[in-house]
Parts: C-alpha cells; structure tokens; sequence
C-alpha cells in the first residue's frame, strides 16, 4: 500500500468520456468503479485524474490477504506504548482525498463490508476498535477496479457491492491510440513502436491457445523502453512479451512464429 503525490501530471490519452465521467461523479461525491483487462490503462487513468484535479491519492493493491484492519488502520506498537495508526482508507477519508482500491475483487470479504456505509447516502467509515464513526468531506472520493475476465466462482465481486458503484469499461487503446501511448512513455518513435502494437494485436486477437490474456499496453511499454535503451527487437519481445504471457514452451514456440511474420 502506498500513498502517491504527484507534481506531474501522467501521461493519459483518452479514449472517450471518461475523465469527464471523473469528474462528474467525484463533484458529486459517488464512488466509481473501473473494469477492464490486466494493463489496459486503469491504474494510470486514475493516477493521471488525481494530479489532474490536484488530489492526494492512496493506492491500494488488493490481494487474498488483505484486510478490513489493513485499511482503516491498527494499534501498533511504538515506543513502549500502543498507539493506532490509520490505515490508507481512513487517512483519505480524514484528508479528504482520492483513496483507489485496485483489484477490490482479491481482496477478503470483510473489505467489502466496511466499503458499503461509504457507497452510499450516508458516506461514513466506522472504526469499531477507537469508537469513531467518520463522514467523508466532500473531497473524498472513493474508487475501485477489477478484471472481468478472472472472476470465478470463488473470487466475484459481489453484485450488492458492484451495485453501488458506477462503472465504466475500459479496454486495449485503438491502434493510433496505442502506438502514441507506448511511444510517449518509452521514448522509442512511432514507426518503430507501430510493428510492436500490430503484434499485440494479433495476439489479442488469437483464440485457441493457451492465454489467459492478450499482451497488455504496459508490457508494450516495457518492451519498448527495452528498445529505446539498444536492446534488439526479438530480445526486448522475448522477455517483456513472450516470457510473461506463458511458461508453456510450444506457445511460446508459436508466439515467436508470430512474430517473426510480423517483422519478417
């Protein structure tokens, strides 16, 4: 868990709407969650919204571990002596700022529990062990993300939760899109990033093969950061392309046939 301020802005290209839609539900105090697959711009969406409006912003990385007391905070021990310490939500509800849960489905049950008083009319953070209930200002906004595409029967995000939030899809940028966002962020020009995302659009596109997903915008990123530092084309895409899509050998067998049409 980590707190991020910002004196830059991130680079973000939209795609439609969606930082008006932001904006709109942080002005009028709704909590908003983000969907859409691994990579595709969430995280960077939310960072680029929260400089842009000049908010402080709490990330929080969910997995199984997680718990409510990981959130709203814990007596330590400091000094010789127990003192409670905030967790990131209850910091942002006191400060009034942008508190972002990524991947709210890894995290427990008891998480989704605590979020409710704040996802609806009453917007407050109860603190059974200090005795404090707390009214989120009017800077507080709550935000949440998720990938349809790994839910499962044991791990859903609960539809009187999803329920209370308003939600917005994200997907892969267009190609023109894309191509202007991974050369922005890596510094290797458009015509030798245009082949890389031509490539991961084929690889989205393949079906019957064992993926889980399609190579994401920020492993584009990576492998053109790679490029943009001297490393070669089929180097940089083994090992920020091929190698983190799959351990199976006869995929990535295959993956390399794919790009070898790609680059010739």
């Amino acid at each position: 868990m980590n707190m991020q301020l910002r004196s830059q802005i991130p680079y973000y290209k939209p795609t439609g709407a969606e930082c008006d839609l932001f904006e709109t539900a942080y002005d009028k105090g709704l909590p908003l969650l983000l969907k859409g697959p691994t990579g595709c711009g969430k995280t960077r969406f939310v960072e680029h919204m929260a400089a842009h409006m000049g908010k402080k912003l709490y990330t929080v990385a969910c997995h199984d571990d997680l718990s409510a007391a990981d959130l709203i905070g814990r007596y330590l021990l400091k000094g010789g002596q127990t003192q409670w310490v905030d967790g990131p939500l209850t910091r942002a509800v006191r400060e009034g700022a942008i508190c972002y849960l990524d991947e709210i489905v890894e995290a427990r049950k008891d998480v989704t529990v605590v979020l409710h008083p704040l996802t609806d009319s009453r917007r407050t953070l109860v603190i059974d062990r200090t005795s404090e209930e707390l009214t989120a200002p009017s800077g507080f906004m709550l935000v949440a993300s998720y990938n349809p595409g790994y839910q499962s029967v044991l791990k859903r995000l609960k539809p009187s939760t999803r329920q209370r939030f308003l939600s917005m899809s994200f997907d892969f940028p267009d190609p023109e899109s894309e191509i202007a966002i991974v050369s922005s962020e890596s510094g290797l020009e458009a015509g030798r990033v245009a082949p890389l995302v031509r490539l991961a659009g084929h690889i989205r596109a393949l079906s019957g093969m064992d993926l889980e997903e399609g190579v994401s915008t920020r492993l584009l990123i990576y492998t053109a950061t790679l490029m943009a530092g001297g490393m070669g084309v089929d180097r940089a895409i083994n090992v920020a392309i091929i190698e983190p899509l799959t351990d199976e050998p006869d995929v990535q067998t295959a993956l390399r046939d794919l790009v070898s049409t790609i680059y010739g």
